[in-house]
């Protein structure tokens, strides 16, 4: 006789085949720039106006990071690649209320939509592959471009983490509209999730929430990209401080996902991730939700230094750094908000 899956369990829908490339807003695209083409590795592939493309070295798309100069930093676009036309057009019908456009550099039509935080995200489906010239034509033709061998080396964009002054929103957006796995969460004694991880691929996690203590929507806290081992990590930490580049912490394993890392700042105030979580992938479709208790979070992180004041409060586009309400959680204490970030 065979097994019966529990009601509780639903078979996933994988209309969302991975994230897609991202837009950083910086108030100095020069220099945002040049972090990426410099100590990260990456390439500049064009410009248009006040933005400029770069690319990593094993990324499929056309572009991984569209760069764009405004007053303030922050995150703009998210693009979502969609797992074919009929996906996109089912995705589409669970999220009202868009507009579509065609002016984005190297995607087709691309539906725009917001969270209920004011987060922008674009679902498309036609892309344009990136080709190399001969300068950048890899040795093997299963790769994308050739390995940079400089800087950070940085292979492709692994996740987006968005700080959110709507949670329970921000959920319900991407279980019910994008239809993303969460994978772990952080749960207050409260009752209330501070922080919650998702995925749209076999990747652990690909989309993240944390609450905002300023109470502030749309706002980022950190872009994340993946190196090929932890030691590209240790050496990018040199790469970084021969750079020039603000280190704020790092390299350590985080608990949640088991992720090792370094948080550094890119010259227009961005915080951005390197990241690698090892071998660790999600295969099972009926993989059961990891929560951490506030108990367990007061532990900190798997090891390493324990996390600095910055990481809590920190985010762009940056806001009053003056302490929370009375009745909101402290961002010292444990989870804080944005310590939800593993």
């Amino acid at each position: 006789m065979p097994q019966i899956p529990p009601a509780e369990f639903t078979e996933r829908c994988r209309d969302i085949a991975h994230v897609g490339p991202v837009e950083l807003l910086t108030p100095d695209a020069d220099a945002t720039t040049a972090f990426f083409t410099g100590p990260m590795g990456m390439e500049e592939v064009a410009r248009d106006g006040r933005s400029v493309y770069v690319h990593a070295w094993d990324d499929y798309e056309r572009f991984t990071v569209k760069i764009t100069e405004r007053d303030r930093a922050g995150i703009g676009r998210t693009y979502l690649r969609a797992s074919g036309p009929g996906a996109l057009r089912r995705r589409v019908d669970d999220l009202p209320g868009g507009r579509w456009t065609a002016d984005e550099f190297g995607l087709g039509d691309v539906y725009l939509c917001q969270d209920p935080d004011g987060h922008e995200f674009g679902l498309y489906w036609d892309t344009e592959w990136y080709r190399p010239d001969e300068a950048q034509r890899p040795a093997l033709k299963n790769q994308a471009a050739r390995f940079p061998g400089r800087g950070a080396n940085i292979r492709r964009l692994d996740h987006v983490n968005y700080l959110a002054a709507d949670m329970p929103g921000a959920r319900t957006f991407l279980t019910d509209r994008i239809r993303a796995k969460p994978t772990e969460q952080i749960m207050l004694d409260s009752g209330e999730v501070s922080g919650f991880w998702t995925t749209v691929s076999d990747k652990t996690y690909d989309l993240v929430y944390t609450g905002d203590w300023s109470g502030t929507p749309g706002r980022l806290h950190h872009v994340a990209f993946a190196t090929d081992t932890r030691e590209d990590i240790l050496r990018a930490a040199d790469v970084f401080l021969e750079a020039g580049v603000h280190i704020e912490t790092g390299p350590h394993k985080h608990a949640i996902q088991q992720t090792f890392f370094l948080y550094v700042y890119e010259p227009g105030g961005n915080r951005i991730e390197l990241c690698n979580a090892g071998a660790r992938v999600m295969l099972a479709p009926d993989w059961q939700l990891v929560t951490w208790t506030e108990a367990e979070r007061a532990k900190g992180q798997a090891w390493g230094l324990k996390t600095i004041e910055s990481f809590h409060r920190h985010g762009t586009p940056p806001v009053d750094a003056s302490p929370p309400a009375a009745d909101a959680p402290s961002p010292t204490a444990a989870p804080s908000p944005a310590d939800a970030s593993q």
